[in-house]
């Protein structure tokens, strides 16, 4: 990324100050971290705020990919978009709009580098030496020896070290994609003009939430996705109701299909070659944005020499403590582990540190990892789904509230949504659950706080929701459990019970 306004210059000067000077490394650390996005930046943090001597290695920009190419780039976007659904449809609301309104593209891209370039200070070098303590070092780190990482011609000595290098846009070997060009995540938030045609390549969380706001910014976008589903972990019935926003918005969605090749016609027009079964048919597009998964950053550090045990698509091998095989190194964050978000890294790193520094005994499946996927409406799970429990052999019961027979839903017009939570079959013990929902992301966490502190379904229903809320519907689930503890024979005994006392 190039700096070409002041906000970037703002971003670059916090998370790659030019002219850096790396320090003189110390005798020896107690951990050197390798990579600056959310697991390094935490355990680097969290490490020398217990005191530990900490040396912190980044090749690229301090953040990582959440900062500079993920999640805070995209949900300003995301907020751009919504305003300019808002504004669209402001009519079904009773308001009207006179006059013709428009996205401004360049304004809406010059917001989303200023919000970058604000919150960029809390990932900076200059933070983390001279207020955290961390001896920051900028350059490509390569494991030397058992105790030893070379960066930019220095050698750091460690009694423990972190690999948190993260990872990156998977680019599938598709014929002619290289030639014709192509945006991932980290390169899309470079736009400086609208593409009139954007092909979405995969219809996982980045894809449909980038999809969707380029359609309402006014984008003809095509998704192809290759499964019968997109979103092929969330459950069908909330895949469906995004599928179906998406539809009215006017995107379009080709599910089962691939994309076979792409080539520039004799008019130097870009066009890909999809396929459905036997049929074949030509799409024209201006972009293309491919996202169909992450690639861990494993190339470059030498893991061979420090027997750190890895696979080039799934990323390096760790233990439920976060160890790699080599008992001196861990590792944390997308470079790792299944579940790539931020808030997961942020907490692996923590355990990372207990785990390296105190003997910890830490454990990543201890871990209740919500997440989100940030479309409207949103699309939110904790927990296991009904597909998990079955291979585990686990019995459940399923109770479920639609958004269509909640008041502040109905009130809002947004009652296309449920709630549902799976339980433990004969118990309340809540071990997963779905929202769909304006705010799902914000919703979830009620359900994980109840599962992290062991809260039975049955004792939601008695917390207290202000009215009108769409968190109340969290209640109503609770309701519908508790209904289902008063069986017939025990009406029964409560009719005679009061029979007698009237």
């Amino acid at each position: 990324m190039l700096p070409d306004d002041n906000n970037d210059r703002k971003l670059l000067k916090d998370v790659r100050p030019p002219g850096w000077r790396n320090p003189q490394p110390a005798a020896r650390y107690n951990l050197v971290v390798v990579g600056a996005g959310t697991a390094g930046l935490v355990t680097a943090a969290g490490a020398a705020g217990v005191g530990a001597r900490v040396a912190l290695i980044e090749r690229e920009n301090l953040g990582g990919d959440c900062l500079n190419v993920g999640c805070v780039p995209s949900k300003a976007l995301l907020r751009s978009a919504h305003a300019a659904s808002e504004v669209r449809n402001a009519h079904q609301l009773g308001i009207r709009i006179d006059g013709h309104t428009r996205v401004d593209f360049a304004a809406v891209m010059e917001r989303m580098r200023r919000i970058r370039a604000r919150i960029s200070p809390n990932d900076s070098a200059r933070r983390f030496q001279d207020e955290l303590g961390v001896d920051v070092f900028l350059g490509q780190a390569r494991f030397a020896g058992s105790d030893r990482i070379e960066v930019g011609g220095e050698s750091l000595r460690f009694k423990k070290a972190v690999i948190a290098s993260g990872a990156r846009a998977f680019v599938p070997p598709i014929p002619g994609l290289e030639q014709t060009g192509y945006l991932t995540n980290e390169s899309v938030f470079d736009l400086r003009e609208l593409p009139r045609r954007l092909l979405v390549l995969g219809g996982g969380p980045i894809g449909c939430e980038l999809a969707q706001a380029f359609r309402r910014f006014g984008s003809q976008v095509t998704i192809l996705e290759r499964a019968g589903q997109f979103l092929v972990r969330e459950d069908a019935d909330a895949a469906q109701i995004l599928f179906d926003a998406f539809q009215r918005e006017g995107i379009d969605v080709r599910l089962g299909t691939q994309l076979a090749r792409l080539d520039i016609d004799a008019n130097g027009r870009r066009q890909a070659v999809v396929s459905r079964g036997d049929e074949e048919e030509t799409i024209g597009f201006d972009e293309i944005l491919v996202g169909v998964g992450r690639s861990p950053n494993v190339q470059g550090l030498d893991l061979e020499r420090v027997n750190v045990q890895y696979d080039p698509r799934t990323g390096i091998r760790v233990d439920d403590r976060l160890r790699t095989t080599n008992p001196n190194i861990y590792a944390a964050g997308d470079v790792c582990m299944q579940h790539k978000f931020t808030h997961a890294a942020d907490f692996a790193a923590r355990a990372v540190v207990q785990n390296a520094l105190f003997f910890g005994r830490k454990k990543l499946s201890a871990l209740t990892i919500p997440w989100c996927t940030y479309t409207q409406p949103e699309i939110a799970h904790v927990g296991m789904y009904e597909r998990d429990a079955a291979k585990r052999g686990l019995d459940l019961d399923t109770f479920m509230r639609e958004l269509s027979d909640v008041d502040r839903a109905i009130a809002e017009g947004r009652d296309e949504g449920f709630v549902k939570i799976h339980v433990e079959r004969g118990t309340d013990r809540i071990v997963g659950a779905t929202i769909v929902a304006e705010d799902a992301g914000d919703m979830i966490s009620e359900i994980s706080v109840a599962m992290a502190a062991g809260m039975g379904l049955a004792k939601l229903s008695s917390v207290i929701h202000p009215y009108p809320t769409q968190a109340e519907a969290i209640r109503q689930v609770g309701d519908a459990y508790n209904r289902t503890r008063l069986t017939p024979t025990i009406k029964r005994l409560f009719e005679n019970f009061l029979a007698l006392r009237r």
